[in-house]
């Protein structure tokens, strides 16, 4: 079904790559599953969703697959790489870089932030900034304006998903899901790459997960997905705020879960349990359901913005406002067992 639906969105000369970057990641991830499977364990802690060591790392494997992939991709049919500035993606290294050393050892979160705004930095220097109403009349102050905020944006984007990669599949399967509809919302064939590399790594992270996806991944999928969302060719204000829709599901979450621990005066900073994915899980839902759940509805929302534009953005963000309340409804429950735990 799946590789039905890309041979019919996808342009042609894409398919032949599909394939190839598919088996690369598949072995990729289980070859880095095997190498790290004794070295690199996510031991269960207290604030852990699995029960078993598990190797963490697997990230590694899809992005493997699209670095080799994507050079050749680069050479013999550069039509793919439309959109997106084929150099962007050596912005990632450090970021790459930095998540394998944080998933092998502790790393100061100073560190790891210097890291992430230099590569937004560099991201949003390539790509442009995010059209921000309102601010083209101030000139060049706007200009500067609306580059600090995007570089802001993209390192927001970048921990989002790092702070959502808690339980098997939710981050991976909606990232391919986000990046399904932009390569096609947006025209960037390229993004299919990203697709089929994360299908190869979701055979092996779907529940019951044999591997992570690690810090490496999860912050790289972050900025990839905001690289997808910079570069689109004929960004306007309305398109660009429109495709920030299908966020929602996976941002949303983050969000709200950060703005509701500040309100409560909770140290932010800190490692917690209060994500509603993770509040889902403890009340009795399974890692396939939360994750399939967090995927369905991000595809109502692709199907809808493809079908609606603006008019399904507007409905999304309700329905999610809508969402967050009646899981709060659920979770607050005294029938829902380990709600606030």
């Amino acid at each position: 079904m799946i590789s039905s639906m890309i041979a019919t969105l996808t342009p042609a000369f894409a398919l032949p790559f599909l394939g190839p970057t598919l088996a690369l990641s598949l072995v990729a991830v289980a070859g880095v599953r095997k190498y790290l499977q004794h070295q690199l364990l996510d031991i269960p802690n207290e604030r852990s969703s699995h029960t078993r060591p598990t190797p963490r790392g697997g990230g590694l494997g899809f992005i493997i697959a699209f670095a080799i992939a994507f050079p050749i991709v680069w050479l013999v049919a550069p039509a793919l790489t439309v959109g997106v500035p084929p150099l962007i993606w050596l912005a990632l290294v450090p970021l790459i870089a930095i998540g394998i050393i944080d998933d092998w050892r502790s790393v100061s979160s100073g560190l790891r932030y210097l890291v992430q705004l230099s590569v937004a930095t560099v991201i949003v220097y390539a790509c442009g900034a995010f059209p921000l109403p309102g601010l083209s009349p101030l000139g060049m102050p706007g200009v500067w304006l609306a580059t600090g905020l995007t570089v802001i944006g993209v390192t927001a984007l970048i921990n989002f998903y790092n702070f959502m990669d808690g339980l098997d599949g939710l981050v991976a399967g909606v990232s391919a899901l986000q990046l399904t509809f932009l390569a096609i919302w947006s025209q960037q064939p390229v993004l299919w790459l990203w697709v089929v590399a994360l299908l190869g790594f979701l055979y092996w992270n779907w529940s019951p997960a044999k591997i992570f996806m690690g810090d490496a991944g999860s912050t790289t999928l972050g900025a990839v997905v905001s690289i997808a969302l910079l570069s689109q060719p004929h960004l306007t204000t309305g398109t660009a705020w429109t495709s920030l829709a299908i966020l929602l599901p996976l941002v949303g979450d983050a969000i709200y879960t950060l703005v509701s621990r500040l309100l409560r005066g909770d140290n932010i900073f800190q490692a917690h349990r209060f994500h509603l994915y993770q509040r889902l899980h403890q009340a009795g839902w399974s890692h396939g359901q939360v994750a399939g759940s967090y995927v369905g509805v991000s595809a109502v929302i692709a199907i809808g913005l493809m079908q609606l534009g603006a008019i399904a953005a507007w409905m999304s963000l309700v329905g999610m406002v809508l969402g967050v309340a009646i899981a709060e409804t659920h979770l607050s429950s005294p029938k829902t067992p380990n709600a606030n735990n």
